[in-house]
């Protein structure tokens, strides 16, 4: 079986060679990136699997990179940030970061991240099982799922892979509540690392956004408050 592929882009080498050691030791194949500018020409060269992606780059910052990789690629995207702005870690989501960790991490945590987003990319590009359907329509919104494509109202909706996933969900569970710890269970496989934890939060934020939809009067994604999320009937 061919080893999934890596992308390590952080400026400090000795913290790429601990991380590449750690995939490596998982079984993963990894190339290391100092340089922003160095990062956005490897995903072309490389093609990986997943990349984990440094904010303080020289030549481009992480914010730079996530961006122009998305302009042509749906691969994983986990930043990788030493900043504890909570801004900071929206911003990376909101460029199209799958998901975040912030410096100093636990290996063990860093790895189960890596797992949970190359199952969710796995499943999400690879055979649909049979009794999932394929189109899934609702008020304007159609999903095909197979194409992983999205419209709203005839109009497409460039959506991320998480993005994509959360969406799915809360509409095969239309009128029913889904809190946001199951929708990171479910697309990640995993329980929460933290209680502070926001990651589903800010997807749904930006969900929203790109759906023209609005808090206050959401006509799609309704916040339950205390409970979770949920798509009406």
């Amino acid at each position: 079986m061919e080893k999934q592929k890596i992308l390590v882009v952080d400026d400090d080498k000795h913290i790429a060679e601990l991380i590449s050691l750690y995939m490596m030791k998982e079984g993963y194949e990894t190339q290391e990136i100092y340089d922003g500018k160095e990062a956005a020409a490897a995903v072309e060269d490389f093609q990986p699997d997943l990349i984990l992606l440094d904010l303080m780059l020289p030549g481009m910052d992480g914010y730079q990179v996530c961006t122009e990789v998305r302009k042509t690629s749906r691969v994983p995207i986990i930043m990788l940030t030493a900043k504890g702005e909570e801004t900071d870690k929206i911003t990376g989501l909101t460029l199209g970061a799958d998901d975040y960790i912030t410096k100093p991490f636990l290996p063990l945590e860093l790895v189960a991240r890596v797992k949970a987003q190359l199952r969710r990319y796995k499943r999400y590009n690879g055979p649909i099982n049979e009794d999932e359907k394929d189109i899934i329509i609702h008020s304007g919104l159609v999903l095909n799922i197979k194409m992983h494509e999205c419209t709203l109202n005839e109009k497409p909706l460039s959506l991320t892979p998480t993005e994509f996933s959360i969406l799915q969900i809360l509409c095969r569970n239309i009128g029913n509540v889904v809190s946001a710890e199951e929708l990171f269970h479910q697309i990640w496989k995993d329980e929460y690392f933290s209680k502070s934890n926001n990651t589903i939060t800010v997807h749904i934020r930006h969900l929203r956004e790109k759906m023209g939809d609005s808090f206050e009067k959401p006509k799609y994604i309704k916040t339950v408050w205390g409970c979770g999320y949920k798509i009406e009937k």
